[in-house]
């Protein structure tokens, strides 16, 4: 009689533990996440998915011009960097990235680079970091982050259950 009621309560446990599971995953949620390198502390997150299309502006360290990067998220979550664009050449720009290259508006443009990347890490500058677009929406810059800081770029799945504190 007890190890009937005993069984009753573990499978009464078993089925709430495997609802949870099955709800946390299913309840999950592509987000482009900028998070701290090290603490892992969440700076921005946004909805994101396959085929969305992410600008990383940043400004040259030697040349101090400005850079454009063009981003595309595939079905692995990856960014595929399709285009970069600057208006000149200098040190450490390369002059044959892409399949490519066309001229508009004063910046050179590389494209069909196809480079992929799971992520992506640097030290945060409120000068040389300009303005991360998502879609054409701004969703950070250099300015709005941590001043010297290494953070990451990923494109995640946040789970119901992981937590969903941001820095503010």
């Amino acid at each position: 009689m007890m190890k009937k009621k005993y069984l009753k309560l573990f499978a009464v446990f078993f089925l709430v533990l495997a609802s949870l599971f099955v709800f946390n995953e299913y309840s999950a949620q592509t987000v482009l996440r900028i998070y701290d390198y090290q603490t892992k502390e969440i700076y921005v997150e946004v909805p994101a998915k396959e085929g969305d299309k992410l600008f990383f502006g940043w400004i040259h360290s030697w040349e101090k011009i400005p850079w454009h990067e063009y981003y595309h998220i595939d079905a692995s979550h990856d960014l595929i960097l399709d285009t970069i664009a600057f208006p000149a050449f200098g040190a450490g720009i390369p002059e044959n990235k892409g399949t490519k290259v066309w001229i508009k508006d004063g910046m050179i443009y590389m494209g069909n680079i196809n480079q992929v990347f799971h992520e992506f890490t640097w030290i945060n500058s409120h000068f040389a970091t300009r303005d991360i677009k998502l879609n054409g929406q701004l969703i950070a810059r250099g300015a709005t982050l941590p001043e010297h800081t290494r953070v990451n770029l990923a494109i995640v799945k946040r789970r119901y259950f992981d937590g969903r504190e941001k820095h503010q």
